[in-house]
């Protein structure tokens, strides 16, 4: 059978807590603490600085502030701290000062108030919603009435519109308005009406002014209007 190799670590953190452990139970018992009272404030410290360490772990891991466990983690270190320094020679345990015998005597009520705070306040995971609950569909939960037959809607009378005249004819369009021509274009269509007549003996006709002065058709009919 193989034994399992001893780990350092873990020895020097045995011997560590055995050491502290004692030095809390010798000022406890120095400060008037006796039997099994005295045993008690050191579980009580370590219990604290051990409830306060998990919390700082939750809350890092959910990402979330842990000053307040950080504060009750740094009480009980510096009770258990504390008991170790006072335990050196420091401190007469003979005759304990009276704050001394105060705070041990105090202890109890602070260490159960912070075990309370880092026990029940929330650690960031948020809560499961509750599985909704499906209804049976073949199942109804309740009976439907069926709803009253709605009444034939009365059909809408029809628009009479008036009969169209039969001889309407359609209106006449309107005349469209003269095309207004400048006068100085009118003064050379002109000129070259009298240049045409004088070389050919005839008058001019609408495509050859329009070719001469090089304007549209219907400007072409309206010169030739004026020029007649």
């Amino acid at each position: 059978m193989r034994l399992p190799r001893p780990d350092a670590v873990l020895i020097q953190a045995a011997i560590a807590g055995a050491l502290s452990f004692a030095h809390l139970h010798d000022i406890a018992e120095a400060a008037g603490q006796h039997d099994w009272k005295a045993w008690a404030y050191p579980v009580s410290v370590d219990l604290l600085l051990v409830a306060a360490w998990r919390r700082m772990r939750t809350l890092r891991a959910a990402s979330r502030p842990a000053g307040s466990a950080w504060t009750w983690f740094g009480i009980a270190l510096a009770a258990s701290l504390g008991a170790n320094v006072a335990t050196a020679g420091l401190l007469d345990l003979v005759h304990v000062p009276a704050w001394l015998r105060i705070l041990v005597a105090g202890w109890p009520a602070l260490a159960f108030f912070g075990g309370t705070l880092l026990a029940h306040s929330p650690n960031g995971h948020a809560e499961p919603d509750a599985p909704a609950v499906d209804a049976d569909p073949e199942l109804p939960l309740y009976e439907a009435e069926p709803a009253p037959p709605a009444a034939p809607a009365e059909p809408e009378p029809e628009a009479v519109t008036a009969p169209e005249p039969l001889h309407a004819l359609p209106a006449a369009p309107a005349p469209a308005p003269p095309l207004a021509v400048p006068a100085a274009l009118v003064d050379h269509a002109r000129k070259v009406a009298d240049d045409h007549r004088a070389r050919t003996g005839e008058p001019i006709d609408t495509d050859t002014l329009r070719a001469r002065l090089g304007v549209p058709s219907h400007f072409a009919d309206a010169i030739a209007a004026q020029l007649a």
